[in-house]
């Protein structure tokens, strides 16, 4: 499995969008994301390209799956973390928050005021690992997201508490390898920009060894 964060965006980095619609990749974003697919172009065996639902993750998908040779197939389990009445708001101002803490030391007891908690957000994420799996058992999927859905999947394959997944750096169109199949996910990258080629990505079901934050 190759999670790809999205590009950039002009918010990114600066607010916490959320789930709000008309967000779209910058020029730079858009190349960048273009770049990531040349670059798994030289995979020759990637058999599906999921996106979560908003703009700036389908654009970022758009620009790597005709390198691939497939559609992108929008998976609503990827969609950003729902952040309620925080949606919109600037990072400067929420860090000054007393909820910020518990946002940052201790996420699995916190609910976004009239959005989705941390538990729920890992849960959904986790139920779509669980179905392409199943699908692709012994296949290589891209998955197109955003940094909350990435970080929680991450830290469930590192065998990580949901309280410690904020300190797993997921970059901009950041590439991170994680191989399922029988016994534990092996992480393989994370948060890299060099070929996702370099780091041996293996079928979902090789278990062999192999040797490889801004919102």
């Amino acid at each position: 499995m190759l999670y790809i964060r999205h590009a950039t965006t002009p918010s990114t980095g600066k607010v916490l969008p959320g789930r709000a619609p008309g967000l779209h990749l910058t020029p730079e974003g858009r190349a960048a994301a273009g770049e990531v697919g040349r670059r798994l172009a030289g995979l020759r065996r990637v058999h599906a390209v999921y996106s979560s639902p908003m703009e700036r993750a389908v654009e970022t998908a758009e620009q790597i799956a005709p390198c691939v040779g497939l559609p992108v197939e929008i998976e609503p389990g990827l969609i950003e973390c729902d952040f309620g009445t925080w949606t919109g708001a600037g990072l400067r101002a929420l860090r000054e928050k007393r909820e910020w803490q518990l946002v940052l030391h201790h996420p699995s007891g916190f609910r976004f005021p009239g959005g989705e908690s941390f538990v729920e957000l890992q849960a959904r994420v986790l139920s779509a690992v669980e179905r392409w799996t199943a699908r692709h058992q012994g296949e290589v999927v891209v998955a197109v997201s955003h940094a909350d859905p990435i970080q929680v999947a991450l830290a469930s394959a590192l065998g990580s508490p949901l309280d410690l997944f904020q300190r797993i750096a997921v970059g901009p169109c950041s590439t991170s390898v994680v191989a399922y199949g029988e016994g534990p996910p092996r992480v393989l990258a994370v948060n890299t920009f060099a070929d996702p080629a370099l780091v041996g990505v293996p079928a979902a079901g090789d278990n062999r060894n192999r040797s490889g934050q801004e919102r």
